[in-house]
């Protein structure tokens, strides 16, 4: 398996900025746009599609930034949502992903995004079957020449969450929730713990797994309970499941604006998610968000299929250097923001520079240390 990285023109970071509230939110199996049997790309546009994995396009997570992704793209190359521009089908279970690539290839685009590692069986058995198709999988590999797999150095991110997190906390209680154990997931644990760890590891971490994306209920019983046991910071890593975390954050915030609780997000700027009423005022419980630029990993991607460079049979790995994952804008509500900036960005050129290497397993976090 060949791997590369791709610089990142600073003209995708821009061009996703200006769709963060740009999602096709609950147009369902929206390929309908198209029949299944027909479509044919015209001469002059590079068509791309995509299929959801069961968190929907409207996650407002992972997802939904690759879908924003897709609509940047298209919108930079003036074409339009349909069969001859840019497309998505959205998967109900994990029975749909197989039907719903073959579904675009017979429409024929000219490249294919699965989202998620849960789509690596599926994306696998397709591209072996469709070998003159091109695909690209986000979250996992796949070796097989027509498919660019995509990986993020999600760790980079979680640990300045974790920085974040640790210097806000006091109660020094601090949750993680996970949606389903995986390799992408544990290097988000790995490496938000590790954040903690290295600005003070008297913080205890509380741990739970959802085993699910798409239970926002369940995220929001986890998240009670976290709470209710007086941890003050929650970090998800569950997809749609993560909905649950703000859903409680913002309850109980309403029912006691003087409580000082937070949760932090994950994949895009999920501040809107934490905006709530409180005492007769208005306030946000987002402390900030661990960003995986899946929005601009799937435009570098497209363009380059465009351009007749498709990195296919390569795997491409984002990372802070890469401008590939980040921290999101903190809270201005926050007594010690500017604090916590400086610290942040600290630890982010340490990252840049090399001096220091964030932990992407939890057998890695047991020997790490951040001197």
């Amino acid at each position: 398996m060949k791997k590369r990285k791709f610089g990142l023109a600073m003209s995708l970071v821009l061009a996703a900025g200006t769709f963060l509230s740009a999602c096709g939110g609950g147009e369902g199996n929206d390929a309908a746009d198209g029949d299944n049997g027909g479509g044919d790309s015209t001469e002059n546009n590079f068509t791309v599609a995509m299929v959801t994995d069961v968190g929907g396009v409207d996650d407002k997570s992972f997802n939904q930034s690759a879908w924003e992704g897709i609509q940047a793209f298209g919108e930079e190359n003036g074409l339009e949502k349909g069969t001859d521009g840019y497309n998505y089908l959205q998967s109900q279970s994990d029975a749909d992903y197989s039907t719903n690539l073959n579904n675009l290839v017979r429409q024929k685009f000219d490249l294919v995004f699965g989202i998620g590692f849960m789509m690596e069986g599926a994306v696998n058995e397709i591209a072996q079957q469709q070998a003159d198709a091109h695909f690209s999988i986000i979250d996992a590999v796949v070796d097989q020449p027509n498919v660019a797999s995509v990986l993020f150095k999600e760790q980079e991110a979680s640990f300045l969450a974790g920085v974040a997190a640790a210097l806000t906390t006091e109660t020094n209680k601090i949750g993680f929730i996970g949606g389903m154990e995986s390799e992408v997931i544990e290097r988000f644990e790995a490496g938000f713990r590790a954040g903690v760890q290295a600005v003070d590891p008297a913080i205890t971490v509380d741990v739970q797994y959802a085993g699910a994306f798409d239970k926002a209920e369940l995220g929001q019983t986890i998240a009670s309970t976290m709470y209710s046991s007086d941890i003050d910071v929650i970090f998800h890593a569950a997809g749609g499941t993560g909905n649950g975390l703000f859903k409680e954050a913002r309850d109980l915030k309403a029912n006691d604006p003087e409580r000082k609780i937070w949760a932090i997000g994950v994949d895009s700027d999920q501040t809107a998610e934490g905006v709530v009423e409180a005492g007769g005022e208005e306030h946000n419980i987002v402390l900030t968000s661990a960003m995986k630029r899946v929005d601009v990993a799937v435009q570098d991607v497209a363009k380059h299929a465009m351009d007749g460079d498709f990195p296919g049979g390569e795997t491409t790995t984002y990372g802070l250097a890469q401008d590939g994952v980040g921290l999101a804008p903190l809270n201005e509500e926050l007594e010690n923001k500017a604090d916590i900036e400086t610290a942040v960005n600290e630890w982010i050129e340490k990252i840049k520079a090399g001096d220091l290497t964030i932990p992407g397993t939890l057998a890695e976090l047991e020997t790490f240390s951040a001197e």
